[in-house]
């Protein structure tokens, strides 16, 4: 049997009751159409899961009572960092919403040359606000019980100049295929670009930080599809895949 699984911004103890936050109350009574005693997941992203139970059903309020605590989340073999050029409206939610499905520990969303999307302001609040949902139902969704950390929007130049660690700029051109490459120590960080790709002078800036170019195979791929592939390939070689 599957169960809802449901995120809430506040910590969690077994044996203590809370209501759930408006927009979870809305899914539970009108979506899912849960009734009382009915059971549920939750999670706050601490690691662990929390089965609990609805306990309370109003109008606008949905109470649940936390009933027990999961073994932690395993801590992933290989943290991955994907730094990606942002893209129009459903190809972003669909590139951050695989990402954290595959496994990405962090994300950060960079404005490159080539970005077509101009964010600012409250607008640029609202669009990041909107991004960490996406982030949080791929999470409901795919069993993750910690968060991948959401990086405010900046500047691909900014980013790289605030980088020391390096990493692997997915690009079609390069020389050296991804699986060639022998397994990182820790973790990597993977940059890609937006619709059009990086400019000659952003991959050059990126190689100057340390960015070893790598390509996936023969095509050339859009930016929503690239960065899944690459994770794709990544885990399987050296991540969690394999477990």
């Amino acid at each position: 049997m599957r169960f809802t699984r449901i995120f809430v911004d506040s910590p969690l103890q077994i044996g203590v009751s809370l209501t759930l936050p408006a927009a979870s109350t809305r899914h539970v009574t009108q979506v899912l159409r849960l009734a009382v005693d009915d059971p549920l997941i939750l999670f706050n992203g601490d690691g662990h899961d929390y089965p609990a139970r609805l306990i309370r059903l109003q109008r606008d309020a949905a109470t649940v009572l936390v009933e027990q605590s999961s073994e932690p989340e395993p801590q992933t073999p290989l943290q991955i960092h994907l730094a990606l050029g942002i893209s129009k409206g459903e190809r972003m939610e669909y590139a951050l919403q695989k990402a954290v499905e595959l496994g990405v520990g962090r994300l950060t969303p960079l404005f490159a040359e080539r970005t077509q999307v101009r964010l600012e302001g409250v607008r640029l609040e609202r669009r990041l606000e909107h991004w960490r949902g996406i982030v949080i139902g791929a999470c409901e969704q795919s069993g993750r019980r910690r968060l991948p950390t959401l990086d405010p929007a900046m500047t691909l130049e900014h980013w790289l100049a605030d980088t020391s660690e390096g990493g692997l700029l997915l690009d079609p051109c390069a020389p050296l295929a991804l699986t060639g490459l022998p397994a990182p120590v820790a973790g990597v960080t993977l940059l890609i670009g937006p619709e059009g790709g990086l400019t000659v002078r952003e991959r050059e800036q990126a190689m100057g930080r340390g960015f070893q170019g790598v390509r996936l195979g023969p095509r050339i791929l859009r930016t929503e599809t690239a960065p899944l592939a690459a994770i794709a390939v990544i885990q399987a070689l050296w991540g969690d895949f394999v477990q």
